[in-house]
């Protein structure tokens, strides 16, 4: 597996939460490799593998959807009036390049005003004010594109310095990777555990995948591998982890604090480098929701460092994703019942 090619290939798939389809059958493509027993259902990607039957249960989950935006309505001057899907942040959208899916794509960009006509610099538009400009009239935009299609950011993956990469959408197709690269890892080994992943759909509006995926499971003991804020220059070390510095292990009220020190002490015994992440709540993750699946379920998170989250340029660090599916890979080949 070439993890830095899977990473791009996966992030540059378009997946908007609620029409994650392109990056779905990609995922599922690759998950072929591993399994045979691997399928769509309710837009989540899902592989059986492990020994059947076995317990403990595990559940590998990365979600596979973006954020993105929605077309809403058509203007009579042609322009497209859109709303967000997923966490938008406003102040990053004015002149930025989308691509408009669809009867076919369609490159359009976010108007912006030119700064010499600007009579208020610091104004950031509410969403309603926001268009997108296709170059269309009404009659030609109404032909080709229809209320309810999605948009995304028209930023491809590039390669920065070192290890590092840069695009949208790595948020949370890194983490798909991670689990991918986990697998081949562990492909010539014989599990103890019975184990089954998830590349689950909707994650950014509101966990809504990996909670009838987790219901339909009914794993003992599940992983979200997501990501969290790597630390930029305007920020402070303690809410954020260290680029390079390795996985982040989460430990919160809500996730099963026996399976986070477990988790440290594979890291440790492994020599693989981690990070604690400690969350006061909620973890705003897919674990979330596997925390409390029917009777509960114990759940961690893995994360990996992203800077720049949510925006057309997210940036991650390979070594990051490696050591993440390391951790993976030595969890599920020494846990026992």
């Amino acid at each position: 597996m070439d993890l830095e090619k899977s990473i791009m290939s996966l992030a540059d798939a378009r997946g908007v939460s609620g029409d994650e389809t392109n990056a779905a059958e990609l995922a599922l493509s690759m998950l072929k490799s591993y399994t045979d027993d691997c399928f769509i259902k309710n837009g989540n990607v899902i592989g059986r593998l492990g020994c059947k039957g076995a317990k403990p249960h595990i559940l590998l989950d990365a979600h596979i959807d973006q954020i993105g935006f929605t077309v809403t309505h058509i203007t009579d001057d042609g322009f497209l009036k859109i709303a967000g899907c997923g966490g938008i942040d406003r102040r990053l959208l004015l002149a930025q390049q989308v691509t408009v899916l669809g009867r076919k794509p369609l490159d359009g960009v976010i108007c912006a005003i030119p700064p010499h006509l600007e009579t208020d610099e610091s104004n950031v538009p509410e969403m309603e004010d926001i268009c997108v400009d296709v170059g269309l009239t009404k009659a030609r935009a109404e032909e080709m594109i229809s209320l309810g299609d999605k948009i995304v950011f028209s930023s491809k993956c590039e390669k920065l310095q070192g290890d590092r990469i840069t695009g949208a959408a790595l948020d949370d197709r890194c983490g798909v990777a991670a689990v991918l690269r986990a697998l081949e890892l562990v492909k010539d080994k014989t599990l103890q555990c019975g184990l089954s992943v998830m590349f689950s759909t909707q994650e950014e509006v509101g966990e809504r995948g990996a909670k009838i995926g987790a219901f339909d499971i009914e794993p003992d003991i599940a992983i979200a591998v997501d990501v969290s804020f790597a630390l930029t220059s305007d920020d402070s070390e303690l809410k954020c982890g260290k680029m390079g510095g390795g996985c982040m292990i989460g430990f919160s009220p809500v996730l099963d604090r026996e399976l986070s020190q477990r988790l440290k002490a594979v890291a440790e015994k492994n020599d693989l480098p981690y990070q604690i992440e400690v969350m006061s709540g909620t973890t705003g993750t897919n674990a979330d929701r596997f925390s409390v699946n029917k009777n509960g379920v114990k759940a961690a998170t893995l994360s990996i460092p992203l800077k720049y989250m949510h925006t057309p340029v997210e940036v991650i660090s390979l070594s990051d994703v490696e050591n993440t599916a390391q951790l993976i890979a030595a969890y599920i080949t020494e846990v026992v019942s």
